[in-house]
């Protein structure tokens, strides 16, 4: 019997134990793990470090990435040209004001010129302190992922809805799923390591 035929028969009787949602689970952590690293700061100028700054526009807040384009024309210098050039205080203001980067802007009327200080030895290796630590919570986020799903298994299997083998496979196919996210978050920390630490 086909592993292919052996499934459908599964899914005929109802024994079948989709693990999608729980892979879908894993990806939206795994990006957010991305995106979590994309905000800490390196050496070098990146359009990203500016996605967490919110512009008082119109009367309403919105992200700055909405109203201008960000560019990094030198490894120390970001460049934000506003869409509309009348929001410019704004724009400076918004960057100013977000402490959590450190920022000061200057602007010529049209665009708005961000420095960005290279980073001492010191603040190297806290930021790689931190982003280990945002390694481990997103290790929490899959571990706790995979022990619902394995939960969910198991509580079907109680009810007869699924078989030993079946909750075996599907402890097999988490277990890889797992390994294999953990392996991007590894991959993306050395990377993002070795950006902090270039000088």
């Amino acid at each position: 019997m086909s592993v292919q035929f052996a499934i459908l028969v599964r899914e005929k009787r109802g024994y079948m134990f989709d693990t999608t949602p729980y892979e879908q689970k894993m990806n939206s952590a795994l990006t957010h793990f991305e995106d979590d690293l994309k905000k800490v700061r390196t050496g070098r100028a990146h359009p990203a470090m500016l996605e967490s700054v919110q512009v008082e526009m119109y009367g309403t807040k919105m992200p700055l990435n909405q109203a201008a384009n960000i560019t990094a024309p030198e490894s120390q210098q970001l460049l934000v040209t506003p869409f509309d050039p009348s929001n410019i205080v704004a724009v400076v203001t918004a960057i100013r004001d977000d402490q959590s980067l450190g920022f000061n802007p200057s602007d010529d009327g049209r665009v708005v010129r961000v420095p960005v200080p290279a980073l001492t030895e010191e603040r190297r290796k806290q930021l790689v302190k931190q982003t280990s630590e945002k390694v481990e919570e997103a290790r929490i986020a899959l571990r706790n992922i995979r022990q619902d799903a394995l939960k969910d298994a198991k509580a079907k299997k109680q009810a007869k809805e699924l078989s030993e083998d079946d909750e075996k496979r599907v402890g097999k196919e988490i277990d890889k799923l797992m390994s294999d996210m953990q392996l991007k978050i590894d991959e993306a920390f050395k990377s993002k390591e070795k950006d902090i630490l270039t000088i």
